[in-house]
């Protein structure tokens, strides 16, 4: 009876060992075709084909453009990291949040649970690099988020994919450069057009980022006088008396619904001439705030942009 037991109990153990080993090699086929790419860090083999992509660079819009799919991502929404902004839910509907691109550290355990054969990081968390090392090939390419093509051409080169993404980027800037043009007709040809973030009482204007560089740089919009410049990453932040010296036909206001109310609140706000004109559009600051830094983002501005308008006096 002894020996029976001891033969149950041995096979048992045997058993689990060989599920162990097999749950721990899932996704590890030995008989993966792999290629070189290089990275910001050099020369790294990754699978031909990836099936299994986890991306916490923020890059997840650009990789799906590019004809990847993702299982996991740090593409969420700016204002609330547990959901993804509106004009990614269809692309990116069925992948795990893993958290924001803009953080240093993820769940790692998260990570592994999703079993990659490729993961996607930034700069941002190059401290990761070696753990991750260790679960899956890592890729790490550097988002600066001031030039959107930059950061476009970026990633598809180190993928391979600069034709793919030339051809995406053209077609958007074309759409871009007709309804700009549209617009012009519709509203002036020299009607100029302001957009900021009111948010914890501060005013951040988009000029050479987000919905800012939609209008000026991909629709040929103009700028109004008044304008503070923007140097780098940073947005530039005005007062109130600031806000109402740049002298804007059409004003863009993001903001949560507590910024907006203090806004409409002010004196100063209510005097200049694009309220008083009733020609100001007031948008949510999610997911206004971050759609113009993704490409996906900016192609659902630009379709929408026209009736955001059209909304102003309704």
């Amino acid at each position: 009876m002894k020996k029976t037991v001891l033969l149950l109990t041995s096979v048992f153990v045997l058993m689990l060992g060989l599920v162990g080993c097999s749950s721990s090699d899932k996704g590890s086929d030995v008989n993966v075709e792999m290629r070189t790419v290089t990275d910001v860090k050099g020369e790294v083999e990754i699978p031909v084909n990836p099936k299994r992509i986890v991306d916490i660079s923020g890059a997840s819009d650009i990789l799906s453009i590019l004809g990847y799919d993702v299982i996991g991502t740090a593409n969420s929404d700016g204002y609330d990291y547990t959901k993804f902004p509106t004009y990614l839910e269809d692309v990116l509907g069925d992948a795990q949040i893993l958290g924001y691109s803009m953080l240093a550290e993820m769940d790692v355990e998260a990570i592994i649970a999703l079993e990659p054969d490729l993961i996607v990081i930034s700069t941002v968390q190059e401290k990761m690099y070696d753990q991750l090392s260790k679960i899956a090939p890592v890729v790490m390419v550097e988002m600066k988020q001031v030039d959107w093509k930059e950061d476009f051409m970026h990633v598809a080169k180190v993928f391979g994919k600069e034709e793919a993404a030339t051809a995406w980027i053209n077609d958007y800037l074309a759409k871009a450069e007709e309804v700009g043009n549209q617009i012009k007709a519709t509203y002036g040809e020299d009607s100029s057009y302001l957009s900021f973030l009111a948010s914890a009482g501060s005013l951040f204007i988009f000029d050479q980022a987000g919905i800012g560089s939609i209008l000026y740089n991909d629709m040929g919009l103009a700028k109004p006088a008044g304008m503070p410049q923007q140097e780098n990453i940073s947005l530039p932040v005005v007062s109130l008396e600031g806000l109402a010296e740049i002298d804007a036909d059409y004003i863009f206001a993001i903001g949560t619904d507590e910024d907006l109310a203090t806004l409409k609140a002010s004196s100063i706000w209510n005097g200049t001439k694009a309220v008083k004109e009733g020609n100001v559009v007031t948008l949510p600051a999610s997911p206004y705030f971050n759609q113009g830094y993704s490409p996906i983002g900016r192609l659902v501005f630009v379709e929408e942009v026209q009736n955001l308008l059209a909304s102003m006096h309704e």
